[in-house]
């Protein structure tokens, strides 16, 4: 194999694996708090058609990126209404909550099918970028991707390191000694949800506006589950949760290339391949019990009633 399609196959799988790393951030903080948000999906396809509307009203990427966050922290919060105002099943609510945003986005984004999109452009850092490899992969990447390497930073320091990171694993892990000792729960879920979904916005937005900068219904493709799944597969811990994002990420790529390449396999098969790797490896964590439950919130999709 030739450097230059290394070289691809190395600046791709970053590529296919930042809306992933995003996604599953965002929800790896949700799920710290004691919420489960199966909405993942719509959320993310709710920033994808924002972002690509937003760029093409304003002319500006930058703004298809604002427009994107602001959207899916908006949109969760219709999600944080029913499940810790209202008590409603999260489970159910976040499934509802998917299935609303394809068919939002399938509507709004109608009038955007077949329009050039508005790229957000790489940033390239003169010399660094030249070097071989390591250069395009590091130094000339678009701004989503720094985002994604800050935002992994800044969750760990956040979640391990600082008072408020503290108060919500103890909301996570149990939300009724919290309440006890005058933690707010309800408004420390709300943040943490709303963050989830300003996240899965930013996804989104990288797909349309990075990874294929266009408009095309369900776009996502799945993407909102394997997040969700890299939660799981990471164990609630932020660095796993880059190590999953970039597995996945490279498989996903490597199937695009072995088409390429003529590869004797069906490529329905290939095209399934994230997707069957997924589920291998929820069942290969599940069945260590002790792994599954070392990091997992203790009061994860528990509603939580003050008044109870």
């Amino acid at each position: 194999m030739s450097p230059e399609i290394i070289q691809a196959i190395v600046l791709t799988t970053a590529t296919a694996a930042t809306p992933l790393l995003i996604a599953a951030l965002g929800e790896l903080v949700v799920e710290r708090s004691g919420v489960l948000n199966l909405g993942v999906e719509g959320m993310m396809i709710i920033g994808a058609v924002t972002g690509f509307g937003a760029a093409q009203l304003f002319g500006s990427p930058w703004m298809g990126v604002f427009a994107a966050i602001v959207c899916g922290a908006l949109f969760s919060l219709l999600f944080a209404f029913l499940t810790l105002s209202l008590a409603t099943n999260q489970v159910a609510t976040g499934l509802s909550l998917t299935l609303l945003g394809l068919g939002v986005a399938g509507m709004a984004g109608e009038q955007f099918v077949g329009l050039p999109g508005i790229k957000l452009q790489p940033i390239a850092v003169p010399g660094l970028s030249e070097l071989p490899v390591i250069g395009p992969l590091l130094f000339a990447q678009d701004p989503i991707f720094y985002m994604s390497i800050l935002l992994a930073i800044g969750v760990w320091w956040f979640i391990f390191r600082t008072r408020a990171g503290l108060t919500l694993r103890a909301v996570g892990d149990n939300h009724g000694s919290a309440h006890a000792l005058g933690i707010n729960v309800l408004r420390m879920r709300y943040l943490a949800v709303m963050f989830g979904g300003a996240c899965a916005g930013l996804a989104g937005a990288h797909l349309s506006l990075v990874y294929t900068p266009q408009w095309v219904e369900n776009m996502t493709a799945g993407r909102g589950w394997i997040a969700l799944a890299l939660v799981v597969f990471a164990s609630w811990l932020p660095w796993r949760v880059v190590v999953g994002a970039y597995l996945f990420g490279a498989v996903t790529i490597a199937q695009f290339h072995a088409q390429a390449q003529g590869v004797a396999i069906p490529s329905q098969f290939l095209s399934a391949l994230p997707y069957l790797a997924t589920i291998v490896v929820l069942v290969l964590i599940s069945s260590n019990r002790r792994m599954t439950m070392r990091n997992t919130p203790a009061s994860l999709g528990k509603p939580f009633v003050p008044e109870r």
